[in-house]
C-alpha cells in the first residue's frame, strides 16, 4: 500500500498519522499550526474530520460518557462547534503539501465524498463506529484513494462483512486495531487485536491508538502494526471532547521516535527492547478481537442508523428519499438499506429519529455479507 508516495507494511517504519480531528477547537488557525507540529515532530500524515453536525446526529444523539466527563452538555451544538468546511479544511490541507506530510480525511456522511474529493487529500479513513456503514465505506473506496479502516468496537465478523463490501475497491486498504474509549486504560490496549485483524486480512494492518501513554505505538508495532494513529493536541488540559486522549506536541515526537527506533533495531535489541517496553498479556486466539465493555458506550452511541427525515405514518412503504443515516446506532444498521426500501410502516414514526425493526411489518433478516 502506497500513501503519498510512502511504502507502507510489515518491516518497514510505521507510517505514523497525527490526528487532528477536532483539536483544532474549531479554528482554521490552529488547524493549521496542528499539521506544521505533526511535521515537526515526525508524522508522515495528518488527519482531519469532515461532518455536519446536522447531517449526523439525529433527535436521538447522545453525549458519550467521555464527552459528558469534558464538560459538553449537547452532542449536536458540540459537533457545530468543532464543524470545519471542506473550504476551512483546505488552508491545513496545503500546509500538509507544504510541509511534506500526506493529507487525510475522515469522512461521516456519504453526501460529504464528493465535496471531500475537492480538497484533493492523499487518503480516507473511516471512523470506528461506521465499519457498519456500508453506503459510507463504499463511497470512500469507489474514489480510488486508499482507505484506512478503523475496527473499534467492532468484532471479528464485523470486520470481515466490511471487507466483503470493499472486496472490488480500485484503490489500496488498510485496517486499524482499535480500543473505542478515550482514553484508553492501562492494561486493555488490545493489541493482540492487531495479529487478529492479519489472520483475516493479507494488506496492510496498524493501530488506532487512544492510550495516553508514549510507549503503546513502540509495543504495537512489535506486535506488527505497520501503521500508528494518535490524537495531537495543543494542550492536553483543554476544553473540548478529545484533548485529554492526546498527545502535545513533545510527547508525540516521543512517540514517534520509540516507535520508529523498535524498527530500526536488530532482531536482538528488538527483544531486548520488547523487554523493557511493557510487555503485552497473552490473549487467547477465540477473543484476540473482541468488544470490551468500556466500548459499549461509543459502540451504541457513535455508530449510524438508518433514519427517517420526516414523520411517516402507519402503513406507508419505505421510500429511499423517506430515510438518511445518522447516530446514534439504537437502530437499523445503515447495510440494511435496501432490504428496508418497499417495507411496511407498522405504525406513526416521527421524522429525524432511528428507525427500528419494530416499526416495520415482516422484515426480512438479511446477510450483512
Amino acid at each position: 500500500m502506497r500513501i503519498a508516495g510512502r511504502e507502507i507494511g510489515r518491516g518497514s517504519s510505521p507510517f505514523v498519522i497525527a490526528e487532528i480531528g477536532v483539536n483544532h477547537d474549531g479554528s482554521v488557525e490552529r488547524a493549521v499550526e496542528l499539521v506544521r507540529a505533526a511535521a515537526a515532530a515526525g508524522a508522515d500524515a495528518a488527519k482531519f474530520q469532515l461532518f455536519r453536525a446536522d447531517d449526523l446526529m439525529s433527535r436521538a444523539s447522545k453525549l458519550a460518557a467521555y464527552q459528558a466527563s469534558a464538560g459538553e452538555r449537547d452532542p449536536i451544538e458540540m459537533l457545530r462547534r468543532l464543524e470545519l468546511s471542506t473550504d476551512q479544511l483546505r488552508p491545513a490541507v496545503e500546509e500538509c503539501r507544504r510541509a511534506g506530510i500526506a493529507a487525510i480525511v475522515t469522512v461521516f456522511s456519504v453526501g460529504l465524498v464528493r465535496e471531500a474529493e475537492l480538497l484533493g487529500v492523499d487518503a480516507y479513513k473511516s471512523a470506528s463506529p461506521d465499519i457498519i456503514h456500508k453506503p459510507l465505506l463504499e463511497a470512500m473506496a469507489s474514489t480510488g484513494r486508499p482507505l484506512i479502516v478503523s475496527t473499534g468496537a467492532s468484532t471479528i465478523d464485523e470486520v470481515t462483512h466490511a471487507l466483503g463490501w470493499l472486496r472490488r475497491s480500485s484503490g489500496s486498504l488498510a485496517l486499524l486495531q482499535c480500543v473505542s474509549s478515550y482514553p484508553t486504560p492501562e492494561g486493555m490496549e488490545e493489541l493482540a487485536g492487531v495479529r487478529a485483524l492479519s489472520r483475516v486480512f493479507e494488506g496492510p494492518v496498524g493501530y488506532s491508538d487512544h492510550t495516553p501513554g508514549i510507549e503503546t505505538g513502540a509495543r504495537a508495532v512489535l506486535a506488527g502494526a505497520a501503521i500508528l494513529e494518535k490524537h495531537l493536541t495543543h494542550d492536553r488540559g483543554a476544553a473540548g471532547p478529545d484533548h485529554s486522549a492526546s498527545l502535545d506536541p513533545a510527547g508525540f515526537a516521543a512517540y514517534v521516535r520509540l516507535a520508529r527506533e523498535v524498527v530500526s533495531s536488530g532482531r536482538v535489541a528488538r527483544e531486548e527492547k520488547l523487554r523493557a517496553i511493557r510487555g503485552e498479556p497473552r490473549v487467547p486466539l477465540s477473543s484476540m478481537k473482541r468488544v470490551l465493555p468500556i466500548e459499549a458506550d461509543v459502540r451504541t452511541l457513535s455508530r449510524q442508523s438508518l433514519t427517517t427525515v420526516r414523520d411517516l405514518p402507519a402503513g406507508h412503504v419505505i421510500r429511499r428519499e423517506d430515510l438518511t443515516i445518522k447516530r446514534p446506532g439504537t437502530g437499523l444498521e445503515p447495510w440494511r438499506l435496501e432490504s428496508v426500501i418497499g417495507q411496511r410502516l407498522a405504525g406513526d414514526v416521527a421524522g429525524d429519529m432511528p428507525l427500528c425493526e419494530k416499526d416495520l411489518i415482516g422484515l426480512p433478516t438479511t446477510a450483512a455479507a
